[in-house]
Order: structure tokens, then sequence, then C-alpha cells
């Protein structure tokens, strides 16, 4: 049985070594999308609004994240956290960013809970009117 079992791996090598040599696999079929993804317009990636290689005029194009070039990206002033109503301007913790100023939503009677909520009286934590 040894010997029968070493006569075929002999056997085996030699095919393998004369055997004609490996064709490269076939290329494989193209991705398909679906209909769905296909009839879909998706906004350029964020990169296409690098504005550090690019002129700060591709920040005016449509679906811009914003019309201000701050430190090669464009961002929108008006509600940005870390750029609100100009460049590398941060709000405070408690703070939030409407219409490029920074507000406490908790008090601010403009800004209620949330930009342009307004109240006629008073805003207490975020609700206007709110029986304390």
């Amino acid at each position: 049985m040894r010997k029968a079992t070493i006569f075929l791996m002999a056997l085996a090598a030699l095919a393998l070594t004369t055997a004609a040599p490996l064709q490269a696999p076939a290329p494989a079929p193209p991705l398909r999308r679906s209909r769905f993804l296909a009839s879909a317009n998706f906004p350029p990636p964020a990169s296409f609004y690098d504005c550090s290689k690019k002129p700060p005029s591709i920040c005016l194009e449509p679906g811009s994240p914003g019309a201000t070039c701050c430190r090669g990206t464009c961002v929108d002033t008006e509600h940005s956290f870390q750029h609100c109503g100009s460049c590398n301007k941060t709000c405070r913790y408690t703070q939030t960013c409407c219409e490029g100023k920074c507000v406490n939503t908790f008090t601010d009677k403009k800004n209620c809970g949330g930009c342009g909520v307004r109240c006629r009286t008073r805003c207490t934590n975020g609700y206007c009117d709110y029986a304390a």
C-alpha cells in the first residue's frame, strides 16, 4: 500500500511539471448597479470642494458645503460650529451657530431650542414660556 501511495504522488508531481502553463483568469465583468442607484444623482465627493488646490470660487458651485474657503475646505459660516460667522471662530460648548452668530438655544428668545425659533416672552431650557 505504501509503494502505491508513493507511486501515485510521483506520478502526480510529474503530471504537474509537464502540464501546460496556467492561463490568466478571465477579467471579472464590470459591477452592475441597480436601477435605483443608476438613476440617483449623488453629490460629488467632499474632496471635489477642496479649495486648497483649486481656486476659492469652487466653494460657490452648486452642492458645495458652503461659500467660504477656510483652511482649504469649503464651509458654511452660517451654521458651522467651528467656523461660525468667519473662519476659525469656534462657538463655546453650550452654544450653537445660528446665522453666523454663537447663541445659547436654551435661553435666547430669538433662537429658543433651535435656530430661528422665536418666543413671545422668554426662553427657558430651550422651551418658550416654560414654567420652571
